[in-house]
């Protein structure tokens, strides 16, 4: 008698245990998915935030800076608002980071023409400060 409810009983529960199994596996990737594309490293933001200054994206630009960075954002928008600017060869590099700030380097140029006159800003000469924010990396200046 045992036997017999007990095989009437084990594929219910074999099932319920896979289906348990299922949902829980799912919950795990939706989580890791979830975490993976919010992750945006510093060096990320860099480019982001260059590509923002040449297509003259000024709301970018300030979603990616830090509070104290925003009017200094604004005047680098500023200044290369009425020419016409190309982002050339970009490639940034983080150089060391820990959970609340980050050194970012990148390579390429700046190239904007102001009619007459080319000037080309060449990138690798600057080093950037960038912070945690709210989760977020921020750029926030030069170190």
């Amino acid at each position: 008698m045992n036997q017999k409810h007990l095989s009437h009983t084990l594929p219910f529960m074999t099932f319920r245990i896979s289906a348990t199994l299922l949902v829980g596996l799912l919950i795990c990737q939706l989580v890791l998915a979830a975490c993976a594309s919010s992750t945006v490293l510093p060096a990320q933001v860099m480019e982001a935030y260059y590509q923002a200054l040449t297509k003259k994206d000024l709301n970018t630009m300030i979603s990616l800076a830090c509070p104290e960075w925003e009017e200094q954002a604004r005047n680098e928008y500023n200044s290369f608002g009425a020419v016409s600017t190309e982002l050339q060869d970009l490639q940034c590099e983080t150089l060391s980071q820990d959970q609340a700030k980050a050194v970012v380097n990148c390579r390429g140029k700046i190239v904007a023409n102001y009619g007459n006159e080319v000037l080309e800003i060449d990138l690798s000469k600057f080093t950037f400060k960038l912070v945690q924010q709210g989760g977020n990396w921020r750029f926030c200046g030069y170190p």
